[in-house]
């Protein structure tokens, strides 16, 4: 499952951004605007569909499946009262996404935010810095989860591995605050 995710959901994404890259391209060169919007449109789609699928990819890893630790820990709690308290809400935003559920680093409060994130591109906070990213939709509903999404969510923090989440934590502090 996870392998044809990658290799051709994912992948597909790659695709449609750079074919979208090449028809803003000839667009420019021929001074024809015509199908400029709709390539306009399909770069934001895609490239928010390969952004967030390269965190997803990030986070994971076989020997994952512990809990944060260090500044991202400690800001978890900051922003959260504790580590439960963050997961029941991720969780929460999860089981209602029809996308994505994103840990982000708001810019704006200087502060960790759970949002929902539909079909990848709609409902993301603007100056939200990517922590976390968990493809809800596609693995919950269309891989036999679609009533099991929890099970599904709590499988996905048993393959955390949060030094990727921790570095860009890590990032967005030392940027924005």
């Amino acid at each position: 499952m996870l392998e044809w995710h990658h290799d051709t959901h994912h992948q597909g994404y790659v695709n449609g951004w750079n074919a979208a890259e090449e028809t803003l391209e000839a667009n420019r060169e021929e001074h024809d605007f015509s199908s400029s919007a709709g390539a306009i449109r399909n770069v934001t789609h895609n490239s928010s569909g390969h952004i967030l699928h390269d965190l997803f990819w990030q986070n994971m890893s076989p020997e994952g499946g512990d809990e944060p630790s260090g500044a991202l820990a400690d800001r978890i709690e900051e922003d959260f009262g504790s580590y439960e308290a963050w997961k029941g809400e991720f969780k929460a935003a999860g089981g209602n996404a029809s996308g994505w559920a994103l840990l982000v680093y708001d810019t704006f409060s200087n502060q960790l935010r759970n949002v929902v994130v539909d079909k990848h591109d709609q409902g993301a906070i603007w100056g939200g810095h990517p922590i976390l990213a968990l493809d809800v939709w596609e693995h919950s509903y269309y891989h036999d989860y679609g009533p099991a999404r929890g099970e599904f969510m709590d499988n996905f923090f048993e393959v955390v591995d949060w030094s990727e989440p921790a570095a860009r934590y890590e990032q967005a502090v030392e940027l924005f605050e």
